[in-house]
């Protein structure tokens, strides 16, 4: 039996069958699992991808934002001249 990294829940999936590399959801929480290794059996969730992701795009957003704020500055100075 398999235990969900999200939820905590039971998945009903037979670890013999189970491949490095392979994915499968949880029915509770529909997390997707995948397999990192057999022996023993480690899993990762997707989530702590997209969460990896979605940081480094939050900071490539803060990024573009600064450089438009300099950009809007440096114009409205170029006005008032």
């Amino acid at each position: 039996m398999v235990t969900c990294l999200e939820c905590d829940s039971d998945i009903d999936v037979e670890e013999d069958e189970l491949d490095e590399g392979d994915t499968f959801n949880c029915d509770e929480c529909g997390a997707t699992l995948k397999v990192l290794s057999l022996d023993p059996l480690e899993l990762e969730s997707d989530a702590d991808d997209s969460d990896d992701d979605e940081e480094d795009e939050d900071f490539m957003d803060e990024e573009d934002e600064d450089g438009d704020e300099d950009e809007e500055e440096e114009e409205s100075e170029d006005e008032d001249w």
